[in-house]
């Protein structure tokens, strides 16, 4: 890990069936993260296909504004997902460590 970093405020934060975090770009949130230095080898062996079919990667801006590769939650998934309810808004925390500390 090189640094906690925070996004824009362009985002939507959401929690994915209360089992990992997704971020979309169609909102105004800010959202904390980690940055890590990692070979590209990884990511394409190891990490993406570990992630859900639910998310992607893609590239996000950061507050700085730099731009970071991150996992995003694929554009298709958004309405099927918001229509089953598998998702909720946490937009108003931006942060999945204080959503997991408050849903204890």
């Amino acid at each position: 890990m090189v640094c906690r970093a925070r996004s824009a405020a362009r985002y939507r934060y959401f929690s994915v069936r209360g089992k990992f975090p997704a971020m979309h770009e169609s909102g105004s949130a800010s959202v904390v993260g980690e940055l890590y230095d990692l070979p590209l080898k990884v990511l394409r062996d190891h990490l993406v296909p570990a992630e859900p079919a639910e998310l992607e990667i893609g590239v996000i801006e950061l507050e700085d504004g730099s731009a970071a590769l991150a996992t995003v939650l694929r554009d298709a998934m958004v309405d099927p997902l918001l229509q089953t309810g598998d998702i909720r808004d946490i937009s108003y925390l931006g942060d999945w460590r204080e959503f997991l500390h408050r849903e204890g």
